[in-house]
C-alpha cells in the first residue's frame, strides 16, 4: 500500500474511509480520516482498497457523494437476475461494469458496498461473490418478511402496553396473546414456567424487575388481572371455561329436551317435597318427603335430582363433567361441573315444576336402622324451597300445617343415635363460609343446627341405601370407606376441654376416606357400606352411581364395566384432591385478606393444639370467623385456653400472618 491510497477499515464495527499516510512499525499503517483524525491500523483491519488514484483526507466527502449516486440496493437484484442463470460469481469491478458499464473508483466501491452488505442475493466466497439460487433467495425473503412482521407486532405491543399504563383503553391484538400468555405463565409458575423469554423481554423493556412478582404487578397495572388474582386456580388443571361444543349441546337440551329413556317413571308428584339449602344455592339436587302410613309407621323419601335424564354415558356433557369431576366452590363464585343453564334449570329440583328424580324410599325400625327400602326412577314436584334458617324456625315454632318437617327432624335424630351405636364418630368444628362480591368480603360461621343435621342424616341414609342396593346386586359403583382410626385413650381425650379443642384432637386421628369398587366399612359414619349419591349435579362420582343404579332398575346392562369404572375412579381421585386443595387455599387467602383489612379488630381465640411446642407455635381458632391459623406464643399456654389477639402483620399473597396477644389491663 502506498501513501495516498483510499481505504475502507472497520472501527468498532463501523465502516470508515481514510487515506494512507505512512507506515507505522513493521506492519501497521497510519491512516487519516476526513476529520483529520489519524488511526494506526493493521492490514487485517483494512476491508477494501480503492485503486487507481491517490487521495487526500479532504477528498473523502466528495468521494462519498460520488458513491451515493450508484448505491441503489435495487440494482443488486438486476445483477443477480443476470448472473444467477449461469451461476457466475462477481467481484466489485465486474459488477460495476455489469451495472454501470464503467468501473471508476466510485463505481467499484459502490459495487463493493452493495455486495458486502447484501444478505439476500449473493454470498461471499474469498474475494468474489456467488449468486444464491432462486430457492435460497425466496426462503431468505420469506424469513425477512416474517422477521419484519414480528418486529412490527412487537412494536405494536410495546405501544399498546405504554398506552394502557398511562390509563388509555386499548384493543389487544391477536399477536399480543403469546406475550401476554408468557407474562401470565411467569407470574403464575415463576421459574418453573416454560417459554419465559417474551415475559422477561417485556419486563426488561419496561425497566421492571425480571421476577414473577413484577410480572404479576404488570398484569394488574394493565388491567388484565385483579390484585386478588387466584394463582392457586391458575396453577391447577381445573378448566375455567366450557368448550363451545358443550355449550351448544346444553342449548339444544334447553330448546328441545331429549326423549326420556325411562318411559315409565314412578309418579310421586302427589308427595309434599321440601328442598332445603343455603339461600345462595342455585343447584338444587335433593328434596325430602315423609308419608304417614296406616300402620303408624312413617316412610321417608329422599329425592335426588336426575341429571342423567339429559345425558348418556360418553356424550359431550358426560365427558366434560367427567373431566371437571366436581363443581368447585370459591368465595368469588363457583366453577360448575355442568353448564349453569342446565345445572340450575332442568337438572335441578325446582319448586312447582315436575322434575326427574331418583327417589329412595326408606322405613326405619324403632332403633333407627333401615328396616325396608326401595329405589325408584321417579317424577316429583317440589312443594317448598326452604333455607336452613327457615326450617330451624319452623321446628322452633312447631308449624301445625307442616308436621312432616318435625317428623323428618325426629327421624334424623334417631338415625344419628343409631349410627353412634354403630361406632360413628361425630366431629363438629366451626366452619366458615367466605363470600366475596366486588370489594366486599363477608364471613359466615355455619352453626350446628337441627336443619343441617336433618339434611345431613337424610343424605347419609340415601348413601347407605344406594350402597346396600349396589352390594346386593353386585353393581360396579364407587363405594367410599374409611379405615378405623386409632383414637387416643378416653382419659387423654377427656383431659382436653370439650368443644373445638377436643374435636380437633379427634380429627387429627381420622384417616382419609378412600374410594373403590368393593364395599367396606366407613368408620366415622358407622356404616358397613356407603356411597355418595346425593349430588349428581356437582359430583361426578355420584353421577356414576346414578348411571349404574338406573340401568339396573331398568333391567339393562350396566353402562360401565368394573374395569372401566375402576379406571375412571382412579382418574377422578386426583382431580377431586386438586379441586379440594384449590378451594382450601383460596378460602385461606380470602380469610387472611379479611384479617388484613381489619388490623384494629380484637378477636376471641381458642388454643386448639400445638404445631411445634418446642418453639411455642400453636394452632388457634378465631371462633367468630371459624378460621384456624398458626400463632407463636410469648408465654405458656394450655390447649383449650381462650384469649384475645390482634393481627400485627398479614400478607395473603405470601400466606403470612402474625398475631399478638391482647393483655387486658387490670382496673386500678
Amino acid at each position: 500500500m502506498e501513501k495516498g491510497t483510499l481505504v475502507e477499515f472497520r472501527l468498532h464495527g463501523d465502516r470508515r474511509l481514510a487515506v494512507a499516510d505512512r507506515p507505522d512499525g513493521k506492519k501497521n499503517w497510519v491512516v487519516v480520516d476526513e476529520n483529520g483524525q489519524p488511526h494506526s491500523i493493521p492490514p487485517k483491519q483494512i476491508t477494501y482498497e480503492i485503486a487507481g488514484e491517490t487521495y487526500k483526507p479532504s477528498d473523502i466527502p466528495k468521494f462519498h457523494q460520488e458513491v451515493e449516486v450508484y448505491s441503489d440496493p435495487s440494482s443488486l437484484e438486476v445483477a443477480w437476475e443476470l448472473l444467477v442463470g449461469d451461476g457466475e460469481a462477481a467481484d466489485p469491478e465486474s459488477l460495476a461494469m455489469l451495472l454501470f458499464s464503467e468501473k471508476t473508483p466510485a463505481q467499484c466501491y459502490a459495487a463493493y458496498s452493495l455486495l458486502s452488505t447484501d444478505k439476500l442475493y449473493f454470498k461471499q466466497k474469498g474475494d468474489r461473490y456467488e449468486p444464491r439460487s432462486p430457492a435460497q433467495v425466496a426462503e431468505i425473503k420469506h424469513q425477512q418478511e416474517v422477521e419484519q412482521q414480528r418486529h412490527q407486532e412487537a412494536q405494536g405491543f410495546w405501544d399498546r402496553v405504554k398506552q394502557r399504563l398511562v390509563g388509555e383503553n386499548v384493543d389487544w391484538a391477536n399477536s399480543d396473546r403469546h406475550r401476554l400468555d408468557a407474562l401470565e405463565r411467569f407470574a403464575t409458575l415463576g421459574e418453573e414456567a416454560t417459554h419465559r423469554t417474551p415475559a422477561l423481554e417485556t419486563l426488561a423493556s419496561l425497566e421492571r424487575p425480571e421476577t414473577p412478582e413484577a410480572a404479576f404487578q404488570l398484569l394488574v397495572d394493565l388491567g388484565l388481572w385483579s390484585h386478588h388474582e387466584n394463582l392457586f386456580l391458575r396453577r391447577s388443571q381445573i378448566p375455567l371455561h366450557l368448550p363451545a361444543k358443550v355449550l351448544e349441546e346444553a342449548q339444544r337440551c334447553l330448546e328441545n329436551l331429549p326423549s326420556d329413556a325411562d318411559t315409565s317413571r314412578f309418579d310421586l308428584t302427589h308427595l309434599k317435597v321440601y328442598t332445603i339449602d343455603d339461600e345462595s344455592t342455585t343447584e338444587i339436587d335433593d328434596g325430602l318427603s315423609l308419608e304417614f302410613l296406616e300402620n303408624g309407621q312413617q316412610r321417608l323419601w329422599i329425592h335426588i335430582a336426575d341429571p342423567t335424564r339429559l345425558l348418556s354415558p360418553g356424550d359431550e356433557l358426560d365427558l366434560e363433567a367427567r373431566k371437571r369431576t366436581t363443581t368447585v366452590y370459591l368465595p368469588t363464585g363457583m366453577i360448575p361441573m355442568f353448564p349453569p343453564e342446565l345445572a340450575t334449570g332442568p337438572m335441578s329440583l325446582i319448586q312447582g315444576k315436575e322434575c326427574s328424580a331418583l327417589s329412595f324410599s326408606v322405613t326405619l325400625d324403632e332403633t333407627g336402622a333401615v328396616q325396608d327400602y326401595s329405589i325408584h326412577i321417579s317424577t316429583v314436584k317440589p312443594t317448598y324451597r326452604l333455607t336452613y334458617d327457615e326450617v330451624d324456625e319452623m321446628l322452633e315454632l312447631g308449624i301445625p300445617g307442616e308436621p312432616e318437617i318435625a317428623a323428618l327432624a325426629s327421624a334424623a335424630k334417631l338415625r344419628q343415635k343409631w349410627r353412634e351405636t354403630q361406632g360413628a364418630i361425630s366431629i363438629f368444628m366451626p366452619e366458615s363460609v367466605i363470600k366475596v362480591k366486588g370489594d366486599d368480603i363477608n364471613i359466615y360461621v355455619i352453626d350446628d343446627s337441627t336443619a343441617r343435621l336433618l339434611v345431613a342424616e337424610m343424605m347419609i341414609l340415601a348413601g347407605e341405601v344406594a350402597a346396600r342396593y349396589g352390594q346386593t346386586h353386585g353393581l360396579a359403583i364407587p363405594y367410599r370407606h374409611q379405615p378405623q382410626p386409632e383414637l387416643p385413650p378416653e382419659e387423654e381425650l377427656l383431659a382436653v376441654p370439650a368443644g373445638p379443642a377436643r374435636a380437633c384432637a379427634v380429627r387429627r386421628c381420622m384417616p382419609r376416606s378412600e374410594m373403590n369398587l368393593t364395599p367396606g366399612r366407613h368408620s366415622s359414619l358407622g356404616l358397613e357400606a356407603y356411597t355418595q349419591v346425593t349430588s349428581p349435579i356437582r359430583r361426578y362420582t355420584d353421577l356414576l352411581t346414578h348411571f349404574q343404579i338406573k340401568a339396573h332398575l331398568r333391567g339393562e346392562p350396566q353402562p360401565f364395566s368394573a374395569e372401566e369404572m375402576q379406571d375412571i375412579v382412579m382418574c377422578l381421585g386426583t382431580a377431586v384432591r386438586e379441586a379440594s386443595s384449590v378451594e382450601r387455599q383460596t378460602n385461606r387467602y380470602w380469610g387472611l385478606e379479611y384479617l388484613r383489612r381489619n388490623p384494629d379488630q380484637v378477636w376471641e381465640a381458642l388454643m386448639l393444639r400445638w404445631l411445634r411446642e418446642d418453639s411455642n407455635l400453636g394452632l388457634i381458632l378465631l371462633e367468630e370467623l371459624g378460621l384456624e391459623l398458626a400463632m407463636r406464643f410469648g408465654r405458656s399456654v394450655e390447649i383449650g385456653d381462650r384469649f384475645e389477639v390482634k393481627v400485627t402483620h398479614c400478607d395473603p399473597r405470601s400466606d403470612v400472618i402474625q398475631f399478638q396477644e391482647v393483655i387486658l389491663q387490670a382496673a386500678p
